[in-house]
């Protein structure tokens, strides 16, 4: 099974929607709340090269983006081969 890290804040609906999709394919993932925290806060920054937004999803260390980046990959039939990996 993959390892998947997931960027998240209290507030964020698209966090709640990726938390979701992976739940629904049963998938275990590391939830990191970035909200109040600035260590976490620019760790996301450094592994996101940049990227403030969340939620921000890694799968085996490889940066997916953000929900709308793993919902495309759910629509292609691509993220199943993905969480197995």
């Amino acid at each position: 099974m993959a390892t998947i890290q997931i960027y998240t804040t209290q507030t964020c609906p698209y966090c709640v929607r990726a938390k979701n999709l992976l739940n629904k394919k049963d998938a275990d993932f590391t939830e990191i709340d970035v909200t109040g925290d600035d260590a976490a806060r620019e760790s996301l920054l450094k592994k996101s090269n940049g990227m403030r937004t969340v939620p921000q999803i890694f799968i085996n260390d490889k940066h997916i983006g953000g929900y709308d980046n793993l919902a495309e990959l759910e629509q292609k039939g691509e993220l199943d081969a993905l969480l197995a990996s």
